[in-house]
Formats: C-alpha cells, sequence, structure tokens
C-alpha cells in the first residue's frame, strides 16, 4: 500500500478529529449527530496514522509531495 498523504493533509486531518472529541468530551455534541462524528474522528486518526486514505484512489489523488 503506497502513503497518498501528504503532511498538511494528515495535520489537518488529526485536528479535526481532536475538536470533534472535544465536542463530545464537554457534552456540545450528543446523540446520533455524536456518534456519527465520533465515528468519522476515528476514521480520520485511523487514515492520518497510516497516510493512506482509500477514497483517493478512484480519483486518483495524492497530497503527498513528490520526491
Amino acid at each position: 500500500m503506497r502513503t497518498n498523504m501528504g503532511t498538511l493533509d494528515r495535520g489537518i486531518r488529526i485536528l479535526i478529529a481532536l475538536i470533534i472529541a472535544g465536542l463530545y468530551f464537554t457534552g456540545i455534541i450528543s446523540g446520533y449527530l455524536a456518534l456519527i462524528l465520533i465515528v468519522f474522528a476515528g476514521v480520520f486518526i485511523l487514515t492520518s496514522l497510516i497516510s493512506f486514505c482509500p477514497l483517493y484512489l478512484p480519483f486518483n489523488l495524492s497530497t503527498k509531495k513528490k520526491s
């Protein structure tokens, strides 16, 4: 599996996941919306850790710098 995510992309995803987690744990979001957003946050963290986004494949996208 080749990586297709750049550093900025990974950082933004982690930041968004942390914001969602903060909103959830402070009680600002709750219910079904909270569950859906927590799942998205988990996906963002996972894809950031492995530097690979499967949704980029069909569109042949990559945010990783060419070396």
